[in-house]
């Protein structure tokens, strides 16, 4: 049964570009990990993976309960990401054991509320790296981002993303009154609605790093703050002529939810709202908190990665004015 299932897989309608991808079995380059200050952000556009041959490479990755997920998908486009996005996964983790973990090895747990993890086969001659990563996924970006020793979280959201209810009776529903308030100053719709999906994409990402699931930390018992801040809270490697936001969340009500988080909003591949949160360290020898330092890197796992960190690619957002 397993076979059947598994052939039909392999007989997804995708074409294209098989004489690009087929001959590409160059390995995963090793990465160094971040710094205790930093997140690295790997993001892969689906329509960029068109080898049929490639696909069933990155099916070979999967452990047989994911395979069976992915099948379970209804729709070629939804199984390919889906593939995708685990073959996004396990290759990046990897890249960050000096190939000493191979990514089909990979095995993966939950925390208590859901939230996967690297379950790390412990070796006497090795010490696991302590990552932490989170991915998050749209209908044409999938992105995983990575830190060290700090918990993350991730969300990407479609910057053309079109909401069935009206914004300001959705954003009552799961937004704070302060934020409510924000987004009922803007009398530009198109505006109002590009902010709504720039706090929705915080908050999520912020949830989503709190590892609690959504039940534990609603949408209403927390509040984004943003201010306008040169260059300020977010450091890219290369040169970015654009204003940086300094983001901050304020805990509300009953729940008790924790505030040491940084964040970064940016603009992701010209088409995304990619948000980014990771706990807050101490900078040595320093008072107060250091910058977050970001880098990004678009890819396609045993075909080509590409740092586009200071390019048209990543461009850091300001301007939400909370």
């Amino acid at each position: 049964m397993f076979l059947f299932r598994r052939r039909a897989f392999l007989r997804m309608n995708i074409h294209g570009l098989h004489n690009n991808f087929c001959s590409a079995h160059s390995p995963l380059l090793p990465v160094q990990l971040p710094s205790r200050m930093e997140s690295h952000l790997w993001y892969v556009l689906p329509e960029e993976v068109k080898s049929e041959s490639l696909l069933n490479r990155y099916s070979e990755l999967l452990s047989p309960s994911e395979k069976d997920n992915v099948l379970g998908m209804r729709g070629e486009e939804l199984k390919k990401r889906a593939l995708l996005a685990r073959a996004l996964v396990r290759t990046t983790i990897s890249r960050y054991t000096n190939h000493r973990v191979d990514p089909r090895s990979l095995k993966f747990k939950k925390n208590n509320h859901g939230k996967p993890e690297v379950e790390w086969q412990i070796a006497d001659d090795w010490q696991p790296p302590p990552l932490h990563f989170n991915i998050s996924h749209t209908s044409s970006l999938i992105a995983c981002g990575v830190t060290v020793d700090s918990p993350i979280g991730i969300d990407v959201e479609d910057k053309q993303r079109k909401l069935k209810n009206h914004i300001l009776a959705f954003a009552r529903r799961y937004f704070s009154s302060h934020e409510v308030e924000h987004l009922t100053s803007i009398s530009d719709i198109e505006i109002q609605r590009q902010q709504f999906i720039k706090l929705w994409t915080l908050k999520e990402a912020y949830v989503k790093a709190l590892g609690k699931g959504f039940s534990s930390a609603p949408f209403k018992t927390f509040t984004i703050r943003v201010r306008d801040a040169a260059k300020r809270g977010l450091h890219l490697s290369g040169d970015i002529d654009s204003e940086i936001s300094e983001i901050s969340v304020e805990s509300l009500g009953p729940v008790n939810l924790t505030t040491n988080w940084q964040f970064a909003l940016l603009e992701l591949a010209g088409s995304h709202y990619a948000a980014i949160c990771m706990e807050k360290h101490k900078a040595v020898g320093e008072k107060g908190n250091a910058p977050m330092k970001l880098t990004v890197r678009r890819t396609i796992p045993f075909v080509e990665d590409e740092c586009v960190t200071g390019t048209d690619a990543v461009l850091p957002i300001g301007g939400l004015n909370c």
